[in-house]
């Protein structure tokens, strides 16, 4: 049997818009439900109460004393409702709505991808605006909620968190190899087509701490741009350096010269100070926090 205490919540919301407009036709307006409605919920409320909740007047309806008896539970029961609703659109809000990540374009071709993959199977409400940049003024400018950056932010403005570091080898095609023969020692680099920056020193400092200074012009292939540089690798152009991640998504390109001691790159994860306690920028952040972690070391 079902227990009559029980208050289907429908019916005493419709009570109370009774209860608090005077009238059935009042309390359709005001609540944007129909007369008829209204006074169908009212009915099976009284015969669930067994008792008469309103009389009905020529200008309206009166509550009875059985109405003004239960007035104060409803009304606590509707602030319940309200409380519940505003707990469950907060709720919601952590796990829907959009999120600016920018990357350089390398990380957004090759690293991000699954990892925000995995996001949207994890958290199908929330939407990813990437942007593939390497200016880290996108967070203060705030046309970006995260970053995900292989060198840590200096501005006081930013709360920066490091993930990893991560591997950078030398690498080249097989097919490059097989014409070319495959280098036993650093010293062997030099006898090879190398691949370089254009006006980036990075390459040119690394070969100096190693006690190989290189010119310039001893770079066969030089780029800045960062997926041409990985591309012509791939191509069998040279021999390259890449990191870790990048270099497992080239079919043919395998490291080389293991004991060839190259600095890793950093990366690190960086949110604006102003935005960090922003719940859903918390969930994304705290997702590439530990996914990006995992996809390096796969």
């Amino acid at each position: 049997m079902d227990d009559p205490t029980a208050f289907d919540w429908t019916l005493v919301r419709s009570f109370l818009a009774v209860l608090d407009a005077g009238s059935l036709t009042g309390a359709a307006r005001r609540s944007g439900m129909r007369q008829p409605t209204l006074s169908r919920h009212v009915a099976e409320l009284e015969a669930q109460l067994g008792a008469p909740l309103f009389e009905r007047t020529g200008r309206g309806v009166t509550p009875t004393t059985a109405a003004l008896a239960i007035a104060d539970a409803a009304r606590h029961m509707d602030e319940g409702a309200q409380a519940l609703a505003g707990a469950l659109r907060r709720a919601r809000s952590v796990r829907s709505g959009t999120v600016r990540i920018t990357t350089s374009e390398v990380a957004a071709t090759w690293l991000l991808p699954p990892v925000l993959a995995a996001l949207q199977r994890a958290e199908p409400g929330v939407a990813v605006e990437l942007v593939a940049s390497n200016e880290l003024s996108n967070l203060l400018r705030r046309e970006a909620d995260i970053a995900v950056r292989m060198v840590r932010p200096a501005q006081a403005s930013l709360v920066a968190r490091k993930l990893a570091d991560i591997p950078i080898a030398a690498a080249a095609h097989r097919d490059y190899l097989t014409r070319h023969g495959t280098p036993q020692r650093a010293a062997d680099l030099l006898q090879h087509r190398l691949v370089g920056f254009d006006r980036d020193e990075g390459i040119r400092r690394g070969f100096a701490a190693q006690g190989l200074p290189l010119a310039r012009e001893q770079f066969a292939l030089r780029t800045d741009a960062q997926i041409a540089y990985a591309q012509l690798v791939a191509a069998g152009g040279g021999i390259g350096f890449l990191a870790d991640y990048v270099q497992r998504r080239l079919p043919g390109v395998v490291p080389l010269l293991p004991a060839l001691k190259v600095p890793p790159l950093p990366c690190w994860l960086a949110v604006h100070r102003e935005i960090r306690g922003n719940p859903l920028v918390r969930r994304v952040f705290d997702f590439l926090a530990e996914g990006i972690p995992a996809e390096l070391a796969r």
